[in-house]
C-alpha cells in the first residue's frame, strides 16, 4: 500500500500520471478506516472539547481523505474510462455512507456544541466563530438531530442521491460521446475553415470518410451558428437537446433518474422538518426563501421581456426579409443571429476569433492578475493527466500563494463545461506548517490544429475567452484567499448564491479597450485587434441581451419551481412548460429535452441554486462599477482599487457573510441599477 499513488503524503499533490483504477479502492477503503479512527479518537475522552484538538485529530484525516477522494473524482471527469468508472461507482457507496456518518455523529455534534457554549468561544478569532457556526449549522442539514429509522433513512437517502447524481452525469457522457454524423464537404458549406479541418482530422484518425461531428461544443456549436445547411442544423440540434433522453439510447435516458432524486431530494427536506428542498438549499445561501427568490426572478423576467420581445421581433423580420426563412426554428436561430450581427455590426465571431490566440490571451490573463493584484504567476511543474494539461504557481514578493492545473481542451471522456475545483485548501495545518491552496481549471476549447505541417496555437472564440476569465475569477477566490481555517478559506463556507461574484466580475474586463488590446494577436500577422473592429463589438455587447437574460430566468425558475414544489417529479416536461409561456418569448419544439441533460441542477450542486448567476450578477455588476469610477490613465486597471477588492472579498474568502464582504468593498448593499446599465435594459 506504501506505492499506492492515492496514499498522498502530506504537502504533496495528487500523483495524476501514476493513478490507475487498481489503486482506487485500496486506498480508499485504507483511508475510509483511518477517519473513522479519528472520529473515535475525536469523540472520546482523551480529546477536549477544544477547536485545535479536535481539528488536530478529525481534519488531518478528513483532508488526506477528500484530497484522494478529489483526485478520483477529478478523473473521472476529465478522462473517464470504464474501468475508472466501475471503480469510482464501486466506492462512491462507501464514502457517501462514511462522510454521511460522520457528518449527522451526534457525539461530534454535542462536542462542537460544547465548544460554541464555551467561554473560550468568544476568544476565537471571526474566522474561526465562521467556520464553528458553520460546522453546527451543517450538523443540523446532515441529519445530526434525526433519531433511530429515521437517521438510518436519511443515510440512505444520501448514497441513493450520490449514485444517482453520477449516474446523471454519465448519461450525459455517454450520450455526448455516443452521437456521431459523418458530413459530406458541401453539408459544410458556411462553416469556418478550422471546424471543417478538425472535423476532418477526426474522421481520418478512425479511418473514415467525410467531416466527424459530434456533440462536443467545438463542434457543432459552429455548424448551428455558420452551417448554410438547414437540415444538418436541425439534425445536430435534434441530437443535442435529446441527450440522455427517451429519444436515445434507453441505457442513457435520464428521465426516471430525475424523478427519483426529485423525490429523493422531498422526502430528505420532510425529514429535516422542512416543507420542499428549496428550504434546505437556501439555509446556507444570502436568500432568505424560495419566494423571494422566484420574485426577483419575475421581477428581472417584467424588467428584460420588453427587450427580449424586440430581439426577437427584429430576428424574426431579417430571417423572413433577408434569408427567406419562412419560420424561424429553434436550430435557425443561431445562425440567424449570426447573420444578423454581422449585418448590423459588419463582424463575425469567426473574424474575431483569429485574433484571440490561446498563447496571446493567457500572457494578457496573466498580467491583468499581476498588475491588479500585485502577485506574478509562473510555469511550475507536477504531475498531470494529459499532455496539453498546463501547472502554474502564484507568488507574491517571492512566497508561493497558490498553484493551479489548466486544462483548456475538448476531449472524449471529458465532461462538457467549464468549471473550477480545488484540489486543496489554504490551511495552517496543526502539524504547524501552512497548506497553500491549489486548484484546477478546466474548459472545452477546440485544440490546436496543425496546418500545412505547422502547428497552430488554439483559436478562442470572445465567448470562450469570457469563460477562461470567469473560471479565473472561481480560482481566483480559491488561490488568493489569506484565511487559513480549512472550513472557511477561500471558496469554502461563501453562500452559493454569492460563489459567482468573483467569477462574473472578471468577464467585465473582456470588454474593455485597454485589456482586450493586449489579449489578442491575430495568428497569421501578428496584428493586434483593430480598435474599429472592437467598437463594433462593443455596440454589438448587448446584442440580444433581452433574450440571453430571459433565458438564464427560464432555467432558474425551472429549478427553483421544481424544488419548491412536492410531487413536482410527476410532471418535470410540464413544469418546464409553464415557466417558459410565464417568462420565455422563444417557444422550443415539443422534443426538446433541456432537462434530460441539465447538469447542474441533477449532478453538480447547484440544486435550487442556478438563480445564484443572476443573484451574483447584481453584486459582480456593481462590484465592477468601482473599477469604472476609478478609472484613470491606465484604464480601468486601478492597483489601489484592485487591492481593497482582493482584501476585501477575495482574502477573505468564506470568513464572513458575503454581504459583509461587499459591503466593506463599496461601502453600501449592491443595487441592480449597474446590472441593467452594463446589459443596455436601463
Amino acid at each position: 500500500m506504501t506505492t499506492n499513488p492515492l496514499l498522498i503524503p502530506t504537502g504533496n499533490l495528487p500523483a495524476f500520471d501514476q493513478i490507475e483504477p487498481a489503486h482506487v479502492e485500496p486506498a480508499i477503503d485504507e483511508l475510509l478506516k483511518s477517519a473513522d479512527s479519528a472520529l473515535e479518537k475525536a469523540v472520546g475522552p482523551d480529546v477536549p472539547a477544544d477547536y485545535d484538538a479536535l481539528s488536530a485529530v478529525l481534519d488531518v484525516a478528513g483532508e488526506r481523505l477528500r484530497m484522494a477522494w478529489s483526485a478520483v473524482g477529478h478523473l473521472n471527469a476529465v478522462a473517464d474510462t470504464p474501468e475508472l468508472r466501475a471503480a469510482y461507482n464501486a466506492v462512491l457507496p462507501k464514502v457517501t455512507e462514511t462522510m454521511t456518518r460522520h457528518a449527522s455523529d451526534e457525539r461530534l455534534y454535542a462536542k462542537y456544541k460544547q465548544i460554541a457554549n464555551s467561554p473560550a468561544a468568544a476568544q476565537l478569532s471571526p474566522a474561526r466563530r465562521k467556520a464553528l457556526s458553520n460546522a453546527i449549522r451543517d450538523f443540523v442539514l446532515s441529519g445530526a438531530e434525526l433519531q433511530g429509522a429515521e437517521k438510518e433513512r436519511f443515510k440512505q437517502l444520501q448514497e441513493a442521491q450520490a449514485e444517482l447524481a453520477q449516474k446523471f452525469s454519465e448519461h450525459v457522457l455517454d450520450a455526448t460521446d455516443g452521437f456521431a454524423y459523418f458530413a459530406t464537404e458541401p453539408e459544410l458549406a458556411g462553416v469556418p475553415g478550422d471546424v471543417k479541418q478538425a472535423a476532418r482530422a477526426a474522421a481520418e484518425s478512425e479511418g473514415k470518410a467525410g467531416y466527424k461531428l459530434t456533440l462536443h461544443f467545438p463542434s457543432y456549436f459552429p455548424v448551428l451558428q455558420y452551417g448554410e445547411n438547414r437540415a444538418l442544423r436541425e439534425k445536430l440540434y435534434t441530437a443535442h437537446v435529446t441527450r440522455a433522453s427517451e429519444f436515445g439510447p434507453s441505457e442513457h435516458d435520464n428521465s426516471s433518474v430525475m424523478r427519483e432524486l426529485l423525490k429523493l431530494r422531498q422526502e430528505e427536506a420532510r425529514l429535516l422538518g422542512y416543507a420542499n428542498h428549496a428550504e434546505v438549499s437556501l439555509v446556507p445561501k444570502m436568500a432568505n426563501s424560495p419566494q423571494q427568490v422566484m420574485d426577483f426572478l419575475r421581477d428581472l423576467a417584467r424588467r428584460a421581456r420588453p427587450y427580449a420581445e424586440r430581439d426577437l421581433a427584429e430576428l424574426t423580420e431579417f430571417a423572413g426579409n433577408e434569408l427567406k426563412l419562412p419560420s424561424v426554428e429553434a436550430w435557425d436561430i443561431p445562425f440567424a443571429s449570426e447573420k444578423l450581427k454581422e449585418a448590423r455590426y459588419a463582424f463575425s465571431d469567426q473574424e474575431v476569433k483569429q485574433y484571440f490566440t490561446e498563447p496571446k490571451v493567457l500572457e494578457g490573463l496573466f498580467r491583468i492578475i499581476e498588475t491588479l493584484f500585485e502577485v506574478s504567476i509562473r510555469p511550475d511543474s507536477a504531475a498531470v493527466w494529459h499532455p496539453s494539461v498546463r501547472f502554474f504557481r502564484i507568488e507574491r514578493a517571492g512566497n508561493l500563494i497558490g498553484q493551479f492545473y489548466l486544462d483548456p481542451y475538448a476531449r472524449p471522456g471529458k465532461r462538457p463545461g467549464a468549471w473550477m475545483d480545488d484540489v486543496r485548501g489554504r490551511w495552517a495545518r496543526p502539524e504547524g506548517m501552512l497548506q497553500t491552496p491549489v486548484a484546477h481549471l478546466v474548459c472545452n476549447f477546440a485544440p490546436p490544429l496543425e496546418v500545412d505541417g505547422k502547428k497552430r496555437p488554439a483559436l478562442l472564440t470572445h465567448d470562450e475567452v469570457t469563460t477562461l476569465f470567469h473560471e479565473f475569477g472561481h480560482g481566483l477566490h480559491h488561490m488568493l484567499t489569506q484565511v487559513a481555517d480549512i472550513g472557511v478559506a477561500g471558496i469554502s463556507g461563501v453562500e452559493w448564491d454569492a460563489v459567482e461574484l468573483p467569477s462574473q466580475f472578471m468577464e467585465n474586463f473582456c470588454w474593455e479597450w485597454d485589456v482586450v488590446k493586449r489579449l489578442t494577436a491575430h495568428v497569421d500577422s501578428g496584428a493586434p485587434l483593430p480598435r474599429e473592429l472592437f467598437d463594433r463589438m462593443l455596440a454589438a455587447k448587448n446584442f440580444q441581451s433581452g433574450l440571453q437574460t430571459l433565458r438564464q430566468v427560464e432555467f432558474a425558475l425551472f429549478d427553483m419551481r421544481l424544488h419548491a414544489e412536492p410531487g413536482s417529479e410527476q410532471h418535470i416536461q410540464q413544469l418546464l412548460d409553464e415557466v417558459r409561456k410565464e417568462v420565455g418569448v422563444l417557444k422550443p419544439p415539443p422534443f426538446n429535452r433541456f432537462q434530460n441533460s441539465f447538469s447542474h441542477i441533477f449532478a453538480g450542486g447547484y440544486a435550487a441554486g442556478y438563480y445564484s448567476y443572476k443573484w451574483a450578477e447584481v453584486l459582480s455588476a456593481d462590484a465592477w462599477s468601482a473599477f469604472e469610477e476609478s478609472a484613470d490613465n491606465g484604464g480601468v486597471l486601478n492597483v489601489a482599487t484592485g487591492r481593497r477588492y482582493r482584501e476585501a472579498v477575495l482574502e477573505a474568502g468564506g470568513s464572513r457573510p458575503a454581504m459583509e464582504s461587499f459591503k466593506a468593498f463599496r461601502g453600501r448593499e449592491p443595487s441592480i441599477d449597474a446590472l441593467l446599465r452594463h446589459q443596455g435594459m436601463a
